[in-house]
């Protein structure tokens, strides 16, 4: 049984790190402003740590690698809810199977009009998401998703007019669907699939098992062990994460952290990134009380801790999160978050809040959003370089540990702003990123590097897209 999966050994662990003394925590703390990541027993004394001196160091040092390794970029994404079906029981899900309401796949023609959506809204990147369903949501289906949103692509930036020069394309389709076998991952990598993300929702077993009563899901061992199938199969980027508040958060981010340790042993690299998500309200769920919810105090300790746990690792959040919190949680680590976001099938179209899987928190528009963060001197970035340049799983991580990441990422944050700008921007828009765009871009040190976002922002200016390092 793999540590992750062994609830004696977790807390075990847990208790035994109760017993570091101060000094032992600000060594840890040392060791990770140094970008050296963690060990599990290290995770474990940070997490119970109750002095505030301390804890306002860990997050110091969580904020002073962020700015490191991520600098001001904010990654973008959209999610996209593409069928409803589902035959798990999932007591906190508003999909489960018992939940009666009128469910709906989309069709091609549904999805392609959902992406040229997205494509207008300046997304370049998604993450599609269904429920669990052989028969009305077959591997196949997903395969077809996934071709037509590749396959869509709106002109002119999706703006209909030849003034931009640009064109509106999802040039990145994360995966999160249910456990499956090699041989359909395969089917996925071969579909170029971006990251396939799964969440365990949680480590502990007797909770995971009393949450998920029935359906394939249920099977505790099928779902948690799904990345080293993922992995088998070549996918090469893996994302997990947990439902924060189905049982204690503290071994949750134990367990997780030992499920990374364990993808690293045995594949040489472990998360591309971690999800953030915590529960919300679903219509339908039969869950009830939230026993284990986690405080918006905690939630951000435990967020700090993963940044300093695994530094090179992308952190995740979602609309969940309201927007003071999002705020707070960039300061903590995260690297990416969705804009604009909507939580049911085909909502994108209908903009309406009905039957959906969880519920939102922030509303605002992408527009408002990237505004908000240039204003808090961030750059939203659009990139998805990386995966298209080949810079995946070890490779990725190689570059990022060398700290020669840094040199392509500010870049091509940078020019996929100008070219977001250029397509869909307001003459505010335009005019408050084109000041943040320079001022950045005379702060990238290496002066090659330099002149050269200089010459492409110029050519993305005179119509050129998709321009990257």
């Amino acid at each position: 049984m793999p540590n992750y999966q062994d609830e004696g050994y977790i807390n075990k662990l847990l208790k035994e790190a109760e017993g570091a003394s101060p000094g032992e925590i600000s060594c840890i703390l040392d060791k990770a402003a140094r970008f050296e990541g963690l060990t599990p027993f290290e995770v474990a004394a940070l997490l119970s740590t109750n002095s505030r001196e301390l804890r306002a160091r860990l997050f110091e040092v969580a904020f002073s690698i962020k700015k490191h390794i991520y600098g001001d970029r904010i990654v973008m994404f959209a999610p996209l809810y593409v069928s409803d079906y589902c035959v798990n029981g999932c007591l906190y899900c508003g999909f489960r199977c018992g939940h009666d309401y009128k469910r709906r796949r989309l069709t091609m023609d549904e999805v392609r009009r959902e992406a040229e959506l997205l494509e207008r809204m300046g997304h370049k990147r998604l993450a599609v998401e269904a429920g669990e369903d052989p028969e009305n949501c077959p591997l196949s289906y997903i395969l077809e998703v996934i071709k037509t949103l590749y396959e869509t692509k709106t002109g002119s930036g999706g703006r209909g007019d030849s003034q931009s020069g640009g064109y509106g394309e999802i040039r990145r389709v994360n995966v999160n669907i249910a456990a499956t076998t090699v041989d359909e991952y395969r089917q996925l990598k071969d579909a170029g699939i971006g990251t396939y993300i799964l969440f365990q929702e949680t480590y502990h077993q007797p909770t995971y098992e009393k949450m998920h009563p029935s359906g394939p899901k249920s099977d505790y061992r099928w779902h948690t062990e799904a990345f080293d199938r993922a992995m088998e199969a070549g996918v090469e980027d893996v994302g997990g994460g947990v439902l924060f508040g189905l049982y204690d958060w503290r071994y949750e981010v134990l367990a997780l952290m030992l499920h990374n340790e364990h993808l690293e042993q045995k594949f040489g690299v472990g998360f591309h990134t971690i999800s953030l998500p915590r529960i919300r309200h679903a219509e339908g769920a039969t869950l009830g009380k939230w026993r284990n919810a986690v405080t918006d105090s905690d939630f951000l300790l435990l967020t700090a801790i993963l940044r300093l746990a695994v530094p090179y690792t992308g952190m995740i959040i979602s609309t969940r999160e309201t927007k003071e919190m999002r705020k707070d949680l960039i300061r903590c680590g995260v690297s990416q978050m969705s804009g604009g976001s909507t939580v049911e099938v085909g909502g994108y179209s209908l903009r309406e809040r009905k039957a959906a899987q969880f519920s939102v928190q922030d509303e605002r528009t992408p527009q408002e959003i990237l505004l908000w963060l240039m204003d808090e001197d961030l750059i939203p970035s659009f990139c998805t370089a990386c995966y298209r340049k080949g810079r995946t799983g070890d490779r990725f991580m190689s570059l990022a540990k060398s700290g020669q990441i840094k040199n392509v990422c500010l870049p091509n944050a940078l020019m996929t702003l100008a070219e977001y700008a250029r397509d869909y921007g307001s003459p505010a828009f335009k005019e408050k990123s084109a000041k943040l765009i320079s001022r950045k871009t005379d702060g990238i040190p290496d002066e090659n590097i330099r002149a050269e976002v200089r010459g492409n922002i110029e050519r993305i200016s005179g119509g050129a897209s998709d321009l990257y390092l």
